[in-house]
């Protein structure tokens, strides 16, 4: 059964790169019907599509068409063909278009994306409709074709497959905008329409030069190996390292991880951060005590997620003693503290494994590690 209240947005260009964004996070919403306008439809398709609409986001676009002329026969009276659909539906129809930056050059691409900007604000200026224009920078993220307009795209997808990469220009600097932004505003624009043009704004325009995008696309492609993670928790960084594995094939989702094995079990080191320490997994057999030892400065966390262990502590200067004993069925951490000798012991009939994190990547040269029986 259709829901009468939600509201009807028409995407033009939907199985374009930000079109199929966009309706991924539209089908997440249960107040909104999605209407798609595609390649090939037809004039007469999408007059019928903009009668049902409540709301028009208009993506449809040329920038690198085999015939010159197909940038004014898309950008320019596509967006025409659209306005007067606007008009014949008799109702004042949100648009927000996608137009670009470009519309402040002189090439044919920007020229006819400035023309489709007079065209949306002519509909404005005659019925008093919402238009709100978005003059977008260089959008990138997952879904991005390579090799076609987007240079992230290009990089990411070859990096991830050893395919060598283009530089021209090693200090030719990028405006960039991440796609989950441009979907935001997008969305945004759809609860903030008000009768007239206006210009929407995007929340975060990055920078970078070709240089240092494609060195930061090879750290993202080497922290495998090295196991050192980038700080892709913020910003640009995030924003790239997200694209990058998307562009990852199926058969390199898995890689291997360094194994050291011995009479006490084995030990495996997952990841390690520039400036937090590192993650790790350690096992322990039956009836087996590793650890040991005491460090300066180090500290670790510890959590059983398998088995049941007993930490031993005691303190260099004072002698005094602790113990503790942690089970996989009541998940707890457990700190070493630096100055206390501790060792951990498996009192399970089954083979142990321990989560664990120090505050400092292991340097072979500065251990911190000093072998001390509890």
């Amino acid at each position: 059964m259709i829901n009468m209240n939600k509201q009807r947005v028409l995407i033009t260009g939907a199985n374009g790169f930000i079109g199929k964004n966009l309706l991924i996070r539209l089908s997440e919403r249960n107040d909104i019907e999605t209407l798609s306008f595609v390649r090939g439809d037809s004039n007469e398709v999408l007059a019928k599509l903009v009668a049902k609409a409540d709301a028009v986001i208009h993506l449809a676009g040329e920038n690198r068409p085999n015939d010159v002329e197909d940038f004014s026969r898309v950008n320019v009276d596509l967006t025409r063909t659209l306005c007067d659909a606007i008009c014949a539906a008799g109702r004042k129809i949100p648009l927000i278009f996608a137009s670009s930056a470009q519309a402040e050059c002189d090439n044919l691409y920007g020229k006819s994306k400035l023309l489709a900007e007079y065209v949306v604000a002519d509909l404005a200026s005659k019925t008093g409709n919402s238009v709100i224009i978005y003059r977008l920078v260089g959008v990138f993220g997952k879904f991005c074709k390579p090799n076609y307009n987007s240079v992230v795209a290009t990089f990411c997808h070859n990096i991830a497959r050893d395919l060598p990469i283009q530089i021209n220009n090693p200090n030719f600097t990028l405006d960039l905008v991440y796609i989950d932004d441009v979907i935001d505003a997008l969305l945004d624009s759809l609860k903030t329409a008000k009768p007239g043009v206006s210009w929407g704004k995007l929340r975060n325009i990055y920078n970078i030069t070709l240089e240092n995008l494609a060195e930061q696309i090879g750290a993202f492609k080497n922290c495998r190996s090295s196991l050192k993670s980038e700080r892709v928790g913020t910003g640009l960084t995030r924003a790239l390292y997200s694209t990058y594995m998307s562009y990852l094939p199926p058969e390199e989702f898995a890689y291997d991880l360094p194994m050291h094995s011995d009479e006490r079990g084995m030990f495996v080191e997952m990841l390690k951060t520039p400036d937090c320490g590192q993650f790790s997994f350690f096992t322990v057999f039956p009836g087996v005590t590793r650890g040991s030892h005491y460090h300066h400065s180090k500290t670790e966390k510890f959590l059983v997620v398998g088995g049941l262990v007993r930490m031993r502590y005691r303190h260099l200067v004072t002698g005094e003693s602790y113990e503790i004993t942690l089970c996989s069925d009541k998940p707890q951490v457990v700190d070493t503290i630096p100055g206390w000798v501790h060792d951990i012991t498996n009192i399970g009939e089954s083979e142990a494994i321990i989560m664990l994190w120090a505050n400092e990547i292991f340097d072979q040269q500065r251990p911190d590690t000093i072998s001390c029986e509890v």
